[in-house]
C-alpha cells in the first residue's frame, strides 16, 4: 500500500508545480500583450518631457512633475503622494536672447546655466573679450580691471568642432595624429592660463563679476556634433550663458583678431527663494507579506540643457508603465510594491539617501529594488552589487523574462557594490538588494547625458518598452518568490588601482538644505 501513497502525492507535487508555472507563463504573456498592444510610453513621455519640460530641482517644472505624476498614478488606481526630504533653491527660466550686432548681425545658439542671475529687464550690450595669457596672479590681478563693462570668454577655443569618431572614419593617420597633438597642447595652454591667474575655473567667474564683467559666456562642449553640457552657474550677480561650440569659437576667434565683436544679451530669470524638495512615492499594498518591499525606481529630477529625456525621463516612464501593467493584471501582489521617482539626484541623490534614512521599516524588509537611469538603450546588465546570493535570486527571477529581452542582458555576480552613479547606490549602501538594470549605450555620454540635446526624439521606444516588461517580470518573480532575499555580503576583491580591499560602501546623509 505505499507504493501507491508515495507516487500520489508524487503526482500532486508534479502537477502543483505545472498549475505554478502554467501561471506565471500565463502572466508573462499577458504582461507582454499589455506592454506592446496597449503602451502608454510614448504618451507618458509627451506629458512628461514636452508639455512639462526639464525638471531642475527648485523650478516650478519639478513640482508640476511631481503633481503629475501622483495625478496618473491614481488614475491607474494606485496610491501615491509627493513626500517632501527638504528644499532647495528656487530658480525660474525665463527667456534669452544672444545677437552679435557687430562685427556682423547674428544670432547665437545659447542658454542660461541653472540657477544663472538675470541681466537688467533691458538686457546689456557689451564687447566680448578672452581671458589673458598671464605669467601669474599678481598680473592677472593688474589686468582684472579691463573686464569692467565686458563680457568674458573663459572657455578653451576647440581646435575642431568635429567629434574624434568622426576624425577616425575620414582623416589620414598623420592629420588625426596631429589634430590630437594640436588638441592636447591647446587644452594643456588653456589650463595653465587658468592656473597662472591663480584661480580655477569654479572661482574664477566670480572674481570676474566682482570686477564689474556683465556677463560671462563659456562653452562646455560634449564632443559630439552641436552638442554642450549644460550644468549650473557659479555667478551671483551676472549672467553665465554656455555657448554652442561653432557660435563660441566665432566670438574668440574675432575678439583674438582684435574685431572686438559686439554682443546683446537678454537673460531673463528669477530666484524664487527656498521651494520644498519632493520624492514621488506610489505604492501597491502586499496581500501575503505586505511588511516586505520591492521597490521600482528612477529619479525624477534633470538638468535644463534639454528635457531630461533619457537622464532620466526613460527610466521613469520605465517605472511608471512597469507599475500600471503591474497594477492591472497583478493587482493583489504577495509583497508591498513602491515606486520611488527621487529627486534632487543630480546634486548627490539626495531624495533616494533620505528615502532610506526616514524609512528603515522599507529598507531593511526589502527584497528588492530595480533602478534604471542611464539612457534610453535596452538593458545589458545587471551586477549582483556584492551579495552573496545575487546569483540565486536574480538568475531564477530572469528565467520568467523571453528570451529575446533576456539574451541581450549580461549579468556579474555577486559583483562589486555601486559607490554612487545613481539611486540605487543609496540602498545598497544600507545593506539592501537594489540592482541597475544598465542599459545600452546608445552614444549616452557624448550626446545626450546632461546636455542640450537630451529631448523626446532621442528616445528608442522598442528598447524602452522591453525594459519595461523586464521590470514588470522582475518585480512580479520577487513578489511571488517564496524566499526573502539574504543579505549575505561577499568578501570583496582587492582593488588593482589602491592594492587594498574594497570596502562596503557607507550610507551617507542627503543634503536638505540646497546649499552646495
Amino acid at each position: 500500500m505505499r507504493k501507491p501513497v508515495s507516487l500520489l502525492v508524487a503526482s500532486f507535487f508534479l502537477c502543483s508545480v505545472a498549475v505554478i508555472a502554467q501561471t506565471k507563463e500565463k502572466m508573462v504573456e499577458a504582461m507582454v500583450k499589455e506592454a506592446t498592444e496597449n503602451s502608454h510610453l510614448e504618451s507618458l513621455a509627451h506629458e512628461l518631457l514636452d508639455q512639462i519640460g526639464p525638471r531642475l530641482i527648485g523650478t516650478p517644472q519639478m513640482n508640476q512633475a511631481h503633481d503629475w505624476a501622483v495625478s496618473k498614478f491614481q488614475s491607474w488606481g494606485i496610491d501615491a503622494h509627493n513626500e517632501q526630504y527638504g528644499q532647495w533653491k528656487g530658480w525660474e527660466r525665463g527667456i534669452t536672447h544672444i545677437d552679435m550686432v557687430s562685427p556682423r548681425v547674428v544670432s547665437l545658439e545659447g542658454r542660461q546655466l541653472a540657477w544663472s542671475p538675470a541681466t537688467p529687464k533691458k538686457g546689456v550690450q557689451a564687447e566680448v573679450i578672452v581671458l589673458p595669457e598671464v605669467a601669474n596672479a599678481a598680473e592677472f590681478a593688474k589686468w582684472l580691471p579691463t573686464v569692467k563693462g565686458k563680457i568674458v570668454l573663459i572657455s578653451m577655443h576647440q581646435p575642431s568642432g568635429r567629434p574624434e569618431y568622426n576624425w577616425k572614419e575620414f582623416a589620414t593617420e598623420e592629420s588625426l595624429a596631429k589634430m590630437k597633438e594640436d588638441k592636447d597642447a591647446a587644452t594643456k595652454a588653456w589650463e595653465k592660463r587658468i592656473e597662472n591667474t591663480g584661480y580655477n575655473s569654479r572661482t574664477l567667474p566670480e572674481v570676474l563679476e566682482n570686477n564689474g564683467a556683465v556677463a560671462i559666456f563659456q562653452s562646455y562642449w560634449s564632443q559630439g556634433f552641436g552638442v554642450n553640457k549644460v550644468f549650473s552657474a557659479r555667478t551671483k550677480k551676472v549672467p553665465t550663458i554656455d555657448i554652442s561650440l561653432e557660435d563660441y569659437g566665432m566670438l574668440y576667434r574675432l575678439a583674438e583678431s582684435g574685431s572686438k565683436p559686439q554682443i546683446k544679451l537678454t537673460a531673463e530669470s528669477k530666484h524664487t527663494g527656498m521651494s520644498p524638495a519632493f520624492n514621488t512615492i506610489a505604492e501597491i499594498k502586499g496581500t501575503e507579506k505586505p511588511e516586505e518591499y520591492i521597490i521600482l525606481s528612477a529619479h525624477f529630477d534633470s538638468w535644463d540643457g534639454g528635457t531630461g529625456a533619457t537622464d532620466n525621463g526613460t527610466g521613469t516612464i520605465v517605472m511608471m508603465e512597469a507599475a500600471r501593467i503591474l497594477k492591472k493584471l497583478y493587482p493583489n501582489p504577495k509583497r508591498t510594491i513602491i515606486v520611488g521617482l527621487w529627486g534632487g539626484e543630480e546634486q548627490g541623490l539626495n531624495g533616494s539617501r533620505a528615502y532610506v534614512k526616514d524609512h528603515p521599516e522599507v529598507v531593511n524588509n526589502m527584497q528588492a529594488l530595480f533602478n534604471q537611469d542611464n539612457g534610453t538603450g535596452r538593458v545589458v546588465n545587471i551586477n549582483g552589487q556584492g551579495f552573496l546570493h545575487s546569483y540565486e535570486f536574480i538568475t531564477r527571477w530572469l528565467q520568467a523574462v523571453p528570451v529575446d529581452i533576456r539574451k541581450h542582458i549580461e549579468t556579474t555576480f555577486p559583483g562589486i557594490p555601486g559607490t554612487g552613479g545613481s539611486d540605487f547606490a543609496s540602498f545598497v549602501a544600507a545593506g539592501a538588494p537594489g540592482f541597475s538594470l544598465s542599459s545600452l549605450n546608445w552614444s549616452y555620454g557624448n550626446y545626450t547625458w546632461h546636455t542640450n540635446r537630451d529631448t523626446y526624439d532621442k528616445i528608442i521606444f522598442d528598447d524602452v518598452r522591453n525594459n519595461a516588461i523586464l521590470t514588470a517580470i522582475l518585480t512580479y518573480m520577487a513578489s511571488e518568490d517564496p524566499e526573502t532575499f539574504p543579505r549575505d555580503r561577499a568578501v570583496l576583491p582587492i582593488s588593482p588601482r589602491t592594492g587594498e580591499q574594497i570596502k562596503w560602501p557607507e550610507p551617507r546623509d542627503a543634503n536638505r538644505t540646497g546649499e552646495y
